[in-house]
């Protein structure tokens, strides 16, 4: 089995023997059998063991036996005790959870401070079929029908070429023991319910389930190269500065896959990113409708086409745009230069005569007309100005409207008020007519946004 387990790792160029390397070990048969093979094979190993102190007396006996491995074959350990029922309560997740977000942190704080290479975890071919099934009981695509992956960033498996029972098979020849996690052998759990009863009864069906399941996770692991790469190409093409055109998303084969990869790393659900399908594939000429994950937020709008490859003079885009805290309020006594946010700067500054400077994020007032503090603010329901050039006023929103900003651009716009809270510019867009520069104009008021 060793030189099993030594193709698997030339065959997926997992480790160097010039390198280092941290080994998780529990104590259990699989992380037992990984460092022993690790170690005969040569290659530059330590050890982390975490003991959660969930389970008494088990968890004590579990770090007293790799301690003792660790020094009868003169490997260094590192090792940490975890609270975690309080971690879990203080976070809000399962045990399971918790007792995995602790020690992926771990290994990776070690990693970077002692300079491993990579950290060697020992799922093997068992694990891959119990994960496979844990996803089709889900509901998945085609990455979670490919099992594990030998390599996820540092983490690396180089034991998922063999089973468990060659695992134990390979120990027992060795006179090796290790411990038994009592734990898993309660069905209680899916993972548990699935290695005790599910297994075991498609084994009686069919003495080789096992690989006909990791045959097929091969294949549907190619498979997702081919998808992965049909989607990187789609959305090189049709995503254009965080927006995508809808009208040719809908023309391709699998729109609501395009969404599902392009939405995913943004956090939203695969349940909202279905109810964002219906939406599109139902009414794909609504401007205005928005959905939220948890770091974004989505709009769709009518407006310039972004994309090259549409004849649509003003197509529906989805605008994709990180989710922002609420623009602050600045008053702002006298000239000066002033921080807005952590996006925006500005510079009030009096100059003498009559200057006009056209610029987007310049504004140029008459300032016997400007009456101090200014206020720079976030646009609200009800605004009005009278927007340079034409006569009366008109509503904020009704002049971003005509000028076809979408919903993200008009939640981000800002207004400039005088003492009398008057808005005497509409940032980056219009000045308003009341305070323009004209010929009596004696003193300018600029404002220069930056």
């Amino acid at each position: 089995m060793i030189e099993k387990v030594r193709r698997y790792i030339e065959r997926e160029r997992l480790l160097d023997k010039t390198k280092r390397y941290l080994v998780a070990v529990s104590g259990g048969a699989d992380s037992v059998c990984l460092l022993l093979m690790l170690k005969e094979m040569g290659y530059d190993v330590e050890v982390a063991h975490c003991n959660f102190n969930l389970r008494g007396e088990e968890s004590r006996r579990d770090e007293m036996f790799v301690l003792e491995l660790c020094k009868k074959h003169g490997i260094e350990l590192h090792l940490i005790h975890f609270d975690t029922k309080i971690y879990a309560s203080l976070h809000h997740v399962s045990i399971e959870m918790a007792a995995r977000d602790l020690r992926y942190r771990y290994f990776e704080q070690l990693r970077q401070d002692l300079g491993f290479d990579g950290i060697c975890v020992a799922h093997h071919l068992d694990d891959s079929v119990e994960t496979m099934l844990m996803n089709l009981l889900r509901g998945t695509g085609v990455h979670g029908l490919s099992g594990i992956k030998p390599r996820n960033g540092y983490i690396l498996r180089p034991l998922l070429t063999v089973s468990r029972t060659e695992i134990e098979d390979w120990l027992r020849e060795q006179g090796q023991d290790y411990v038994t996690d009592s734990t898993n052998l309660v069905a209680d759990i899916v993972r548990n319910k699935l290695r005790l009863q599910a297994i075991p009864a498609l084994t009686d069906c069919s003495p080789l389930a096992k690989d006909a399941i990791m045959v097929t996770a091969r294949r549907m692991g190619e498979v997702a190269k081919v998808y992965d790469h049909a989607i990187r190409q789609s959305l090189g093409r049709l995503v254009v500065d965080d927006s995508l055109d809808i009208d040719a998303l809908m023309q391709e084969p699998s729109p609501e896959s395009l969404l599902y990869e392009w939405l995913t790393p943004a956090g939203f659900s695969p349940a909202t990113i279905e109810n964002i399908f219906e939406a599109l594939s139902q009414d794909a000429e609504t401007s205005g409708r928005e959905w939220h994950s948890t770091t974004h937020w989505l709009v769709t709008h009518r407006g310039k086409s972004l994309t090259s490859n549409t004849q649509h003079p003003t197509p529906n885009t989805l605008l994709l745009a990180p989710q922002e805290p609420e623009r602050p309020i600045l008053r702002m006594p006298e000239p000066g230069t002033y921080v807005y946010d952590n996006h925006t700067k500005l510079r009030i500054s009096l100059l003498e005569g009559a200057i006009i400077n056209k610029e987007t994020n310049v504004c140029c007032l008459d300032a016997k007309k400007v009456a101090f503090p200014l206020t720079l603010r976030p646009a609200k329901q009800g605004d009005r100005f009278h927007p340079l050039g034409m006569k009366g006023s008109k509503l904020v929103s009704d002049y971003l409207t005509d000028r076809h900003l979408s919903l993200i651009e008009k939640r981000r716009q800002i207004v400039l008020c005088d003492a009398k809270e008057n808005i005497v510019w509409l940032a980056g867009q219009r000045p308003d007519e009341r305070f323009k520069v004209d010929e009596t104009t004696k003193e300018t008021l600029t404002v220069m946004l930056f």
